[in-house]
């Protein structure tokens, strides 16, 4: 019971250090509203056939910049964040007080969690006041339980790829390496369409990253024609698979010491 308050305590401090850094939050927030802006200035007007049927790509974008948030809170912020606090000694530090390591990660996690949630609102509810995209009702369900999933996940590879991070100077390249590329071939920055090379999509389906964007995009339909509860089980199996890596690789290769 201790330790449960511990984690919920270490909860809120993260999120008051996360507040006292305003830069940081403000391009946390920032970032996928200005993104989503660029994109429906440059291809709002534009189409894409979705679901048998032709929408408006601000339709698209919506669930798309929502997945990209998710993403930018989850694995980008956590890989880099974990980082800074590996190298200057603080989960060292933490290991020698009486706050459980779990616990610890459970701030850092349940935190990230909350960030991307709330972008999540911001971006659905920016899509419905500036590019009239309306908010499902039916497959709602389904999209906050993929949004939930896809937080869980991309926050496991977070932690697991910081043990690839050599120091803290590295941490936005490798971080911006491993997830930038793949954003652009996962139906996340760029539509991909009929005429995108056949191999390129299915390297993008070994990732996680495409089965999020897709799983999003089907249960956020505001036309309304997703059949059933708006679930892709084949999508979210994917990301479970992916989860349970990052989880595994993560206890195997995390480590609370500095590297330099």
């Amino acid at each position: 019971m201790r330790d449960l308050q511990l984690a919920l305590r270490q909860v809120r401090y993260e999120n008051v250090a996360f507040w006292r850094n305003p830069a940081a939050a403000f391009f946390t927030f920032a970032f996928p509203l200005i993104f989503l802006v660029i994109f429906n200035l440059i291809f709002g007007s534009d189409t894409t056939d979705r679901f048998g049927e032709v929408v408006s790509l601000s339709n698209f974008y919506i669930p798309a910049v929502a997945a990209f948030s998710v993403i930018t809170a989850c694995y980008t912020n956590i890989a880099i964040g974990v980082t800074f606090a590996r190298d200057e000694g603080q989960l060292k530090r933490i290991r020698g007080t009486p706050l459980p390591g779990w616990a610890y990660l459970f701030g850092r996690i349940a935190h990230a969690m909350l960030i991307a949630l709330i972008l999540v609102v911001i971006v659905v509810l920016f899509g419905r006041v500036l590019y009239d995209v309306d908010i499902p009702g039916k497959t709602m369900p389904a999209f906050v339980a993929s949004v939930a999933a896809g937080a869980a996940v991309f926050a496991a590879l977070g932690l697991a790829v910081t043990a690839i991070i050599p120091n803290p100077d590295a941490s936005p390249a490798v971080t911006n390496a491993t997830i930038l590329p793949l954003l652009f071939v996962s139906d996340v920055f760029i539509p991909l369409g009929p005429d995108t090379p056949k191999w390129l999509g299915t390297f993008a389906d070994i990732f996680p990253i495409k089965h999020f964007s897709h799983a999003l995009i089907t249960a956020y339909n505001p036309s309304g024609t997703t059949t059933g509860s708006g679930f892709v089980a084949s999508d979210l199996i994917v990301m479970a698979f992916w989860g349970v890596f990052g989880v595994a690789a993560a206890a195997r290769f995390f480590s609370w010491e500095p590297r330099t």
